[in-house]
Parts: C-alpha cells; structure tokens; sequence
C-alpha cells in the first residue's frame, strides 16, 4: 500500500503547446497557509518517479507568491483574486496544463513516495479517472480528528478497488482529453461530484484503487471547522438546488435541518466501526461530531432555501 509518510467566471481553455515534457500535470488550489502548502510541494518534488508539472492557483496573495517562486523554483503560479473558489481555482489552472494527464490534490495534502507514478500506471489501466483513498495526516488534536471522521469516514481505506460511483476529489488523476472534452462543465463552478457524474453520463468509468493512499494534514480550530462544515454544505446544496421551486425547496431544506445531522451521525460511527481502525479516536470523537453534523444540516438546510449565496468562495 502506498500510504503516507508522517512528514469571475472564467472559461477553461487549454493550451495547444504540449511541447512539455511533463507526463502529469498536478493541480493544487492554495487556499489555506503558505505552511500548508509547503509540505505539500516538498512531498510532490521528492520521492516521485515521473515528470511532473505542478501547477499552483493561490488567492491567498503577493506574499504566499513570493515565498513559493523563492523555495520551489520549478512550480507554475497563477494568481487569481481572493475570492475565487476552489472548482473555479481548479478550473483555471487546469486550462494551463500540458501533460497528457491530470492529477488534483489540495495544499494540505501530503502524498507518499512514488504516488505520481502509482496514479499514472493506473490511469494506464483504467478508465477516464483514478481515484485513491485518504487518510488521516493531522493527529495531534482531538478538534483534527473529529473534523476528519466527520468528512472522510468514507474515504477510509480499505475500500473495494475497480469501477466506483464516486472518486474524492483530492486524490484523482484524469485523461487531459477527458478534461478538455467536458471543459464546459468544469466552467461551471461546482465540486468535483459535477465532473465525475458527467464523465459517467457519457459512458466514462471512474476508477478506484485504494492502494494509492494520500495524508490529509488540515489543523482546525473548533469555530473554523464549524464554518467551513457550514460553507461547504450550504454550496453543495445551494449549487444542487439550482432552479428548484419552492414548494420542492421547502421540504428538502426542513429535512436536511432535522434529519441529516442523526444521519451523518450514525454513518459517520458506521463508517469508521466498519474498517477496523480508529475506533479510540472515534470514540473520543463522538462529542465533537454531533455539533460538527449539526454544522452540516444547517448548511444543506441553508443552501437549499436561500442559495448558496458567497459559501463556494469561502470554502478553504
């Protein structure tokens, strides 16, 4: 298993120079800290047996710029404005890559040795996408361990390899000729859920290998999870509600506010209970999850009776 190591609307356009020598391009949105980020390029330029081409979209300012063209030379930057969100971030930076294939990580991401190469032999395999699963990185407070049970119960490894419904989107390589030919729906500003229905709708298959683990490596305050639950849930639902009535809004919305927080609750405890690991950290976990799936109601709850107003943009 490769697992890791403790250590405004813009239209997409690609490039027609594929002169690179790159075999992935990897895309990373920087949204979160230069800190963050600098572990994520020091794992992406050691250890990985490919040709790669990083590609970095930062909202976050001169400063966060300035650090990564002095310490990782080799890394493209692209600034954008501080309120772009992160599938817009990806978008944009996905329309400068030239290798044949495309690789989407987050900044707080850590990947092993030998990743790069591990997601291109099985892109070679597989279909029009490979996903891998995602571990735990930050494990030095209880708030960072509740906050990742609670996202990524169901990213766990293990998972069943071959043929998937869903990939999570920061551990995932794609065809750049997939990409291109669904340009418009990477236009569209919404999760990465919207591209990998699509890639199915047209007869595309989405691949999983749970082998090819990654290191989720996010600190959170209890406040900042709360909000970033709250965010992410309210885009989610306000981007699925789209032009929905009210009369069909209303109900979903009351339910996503009383029934889904018992529900993520009780997945989450199955979710965990079912691979056989981190049932001590579960257990501790458990006050701060009820308060973090209540987080989660309201989003959905929000989103689908007022919108997602600016929530995508916040997202971090």
């Amino acid at each position: 298993m490769l697992s890791p190591e403790p250590t405004q609307g813009v239209r997409v356009n690609f490039s027609a120079d594929s002169a690179a020598s790159a075999e992935l391009s990897v895309i990373i949105p920087s949204v979160n800290s230069y800190d963050d980020l600098d572990g994520c390029l020091k794992a992406l330029e050691t250890g990985q047996d490919a040709r790669l081409e990083i590609i970095v979209a930062d909202r976050l300012g001169e400063q966060v710029r300035h650090f990564i063209r002095r310490e990782h030379p080799g890394v493209t930057v692209i600034a954008v404005a501080p309120d772009t969100s992160i599938p817009r971030m990806r978008a944009i930076a996905i329309g400068k890559a030239s290798a044949p294939a495309v690789a989407v990580i987050e900044d707080h991401v850590i990947v092993p040795k030998g990743w790069a190469r591990a997601m291109l032999d099985a892109l070679a395999t597989a279909g029009e996408a490979v996903g891998g699963t995602v571990d735990n990185a930050a494990t030095g407070t209880w708030v960072d361990w509740s906050a990742f049970l609670c996202e990524y119960s169901s990213t766990l490894p293990p998972l069943p390899e071959g043929p998937a419904d869903w990939l999570p989107g920061n551990n995932v390589i794609y065809r750049a000729e997939t990409l291109r030919r669904l340009a418009p729906v990477l236009d569209e500003d919404k999760w990465e859920n919207r591209l990998h229905d699509a890639i199915r709708g047209a007869g595309g298959t989405l691949t999983r290998r749970p082998e090819i683990v990654v290191g989720h490596k996010m600190h959170y305050s209890f406040g900042l999870y709360m909000s970033q639950r709250y965010l992410y849930s309210r885009s989610y639902a306000g981007a699925k509600s789209g032009n929905m009535p009210l009369s069909r809004r209303l109900p979903i919305g009351l339910a996503a506010l009383v029934l889904l927080p018992p529900m993520m609750f009780l997945r989450t405890i199955r979710n965990v209970r079912t691979k056989g690991r981190y049932q001590r950290e579960l257990l501790r976990a458990l006050p701060l999850l009820v308060p973090f799936c209540l987080a989660w109601g309201a989003g959905e709850a929000f989103g689908y009776l007022f919108g997602p107003g600016k929530a995508l943009s916040r997202v971090r």
